[in-house]
């Protein structure tokens, strides 16, 4: 199992950026008991046939990562919000692309902690690709309301590039200030 949501989110993206997409939106939406997650992608996109096969973690389709016998990104999102009290929907269309939708209970003991949420942003933002990514968080608990959007291609305008160790310097504290409430 992943040891945060953080960590499992951003094994979920990495399959959009695997499956070619020019195109992915990353949404999390918490509120005090809920996190919603959307990422939706334009990618490869899966037949309905191998959209159930991912969900077996003991399918793999030998070509994205040629000596891995195993795929558990999948499987363990499913594991996850199923123990504890969450939902799931994953649709996708071949050619077209992908959406996986997962609510975690945040209020059930057993959901693994949310993690750090912009080192999760740093790192789909800098995932090895030709994509745009748009990132939108909006949190609303009792002491915290945040409600931003970010677009890959405006930070990397703005900082110039994402490779060297300053621009990832840069882009962490901006994407920490955007976490930040008063």
């Amino acid at each position: 199992m992943h040891y945060t949501l953080s960590d499992l989110i951003a094994d979920i993206v990495q399959n959009s950026v695997e499956a070619d997409s020019s195109q992915i939106t990353l949404e999390l939406d918490e509120t005090q008991t809920g996190l919603t997650v959307y990422i939706r992608d334009n990618g490869k996109g899966m037949s309905e046939e191998t959209l159930k096969k991912v969900q077996n973690p003991f399918y793999t389709d030998g070509i994205k990562h040629p000596n891995r016998k195993i795929g558990m990104g999948i499987p363990f999102l499913i594991q996850t919000v199923t123990q504890t009290e969450g939902d799931y929907k994953i649709t996708s269309e071949l050619g077209i692309g992908t959406t996986v939708y997962a609510f975690f209970n945040l209020a059930n003991i057993d959901t693994p902690p949310l993690g750090d949420v912009s080192n999760l942003f740093r790192q789909v933002l800098t995932f090895t690709g030709n994509f745009e990514m748009t990132i939108i968080r909006k949190k609303n608990t009792d002491e915290i309301q945040l409600d931003y959007k970010l677009k890959k291609s405006e930070i990397v305008e703005a900082l110039g590039g994402l490779e060297t160790v300053a621009d990832l310097s840069l882009l962490g504290d901006f994407l920490k200030s955007q976490e930040e409430y008063e």
